[in-house]
């Protein structure tokens, strides 16, 4: 290949990228939970950037906000938060996750509507990057995929399908993560952009109450 073979390729190829999907995001930081200050490096010079870089090879970018939340307990134990906002996927990280989302199984993550809002709560005590293909991916891949390949909407699955859905995001993650597919993802996430502008964006508010369904 000459030179200028090689320069009308590398133009060809970069003429033909995509535009990135934008995915809106609004990052929210439980005030109240207790973490250590190697939980909060670890996510973000690890686990959130590595997940971003994923992302990018699909051709979906975040693009995010932060604001001021909290996580607290009703008298019956349910979680209430604060600084949700509609419209958006709601990244909320906190030190565990609520006893009766958890379960007692030290999860690393959930995805959920929860009264209208789409929510990927992730617990930084557990939270981890890419470990083993195709059992231990990285905790915010994991549960983002949950939300732009539709799951989200998916309420009260039976408990097979719920387990085939985990086999299915983490072998998604683990091609985007080892051979860089991400084509199917991007098909989806534009579905899910799409669902999540159909409702009407409402304020920042308080939350409380069961979620439709929880992955």
């Amino acid at each position: 290949m000459t030179r200028r073979d090689f320069v009308r390729t590398a133009l060809a190829v970069g003429a033909a990228a995509p535009t990135p999907l934008i995915i809106p995001m609004h990052r929210v930081t439980d005030a109240v939970g207790k973490y250590r200050p190697e939980q909060f490096h670890r996510f973000w010079s690890d686990i959130w950037p590595e997940a971003v870089r994923d992302f990018q090879r699909a051709g979906i970018q975040f693009q995010t906000t932060d604001g001021p939340g909290k996580i607290l307990r009703s008298p019956g134990g349910r979680p209430i938060f604060y600084g949700l906002e509609r419209g958006v996927i709601n990244l909320v990280l906190t030190d565990h996750l609520p006893s009766d989302w958890d379960s007692g199984r030290a999860l690393a993550g959930v995805t959920a509507q929860y009264s209208g809002y789409h929510l990927c709560l992730i617990a930084l005590r557990y939270a981890h990057g890419h470990q083993i293909p195709f059992l231990a991916v990285n905790t915010c891949v994991h549960e983002l995929l949950h939300a732009l390949l539709l799951d989200i909407f998916v309420p009260h699955p039976k408990w097979f399908q719920a387990g085939g859905r985990e086999v299915r995001i983490d072998t998604y993650a683990t091609r985007l993560w080892l051979f860089h597919d991400g084509a199917e993802i991007r098909r989806s996430a534009q579905v899910f952009l799409e669902r999540l502008r159909s409702p009407r964006p409402g304020p920042t508010t308080t939350v409380s109450g069961p979620p439709t369904w929880q992955w």
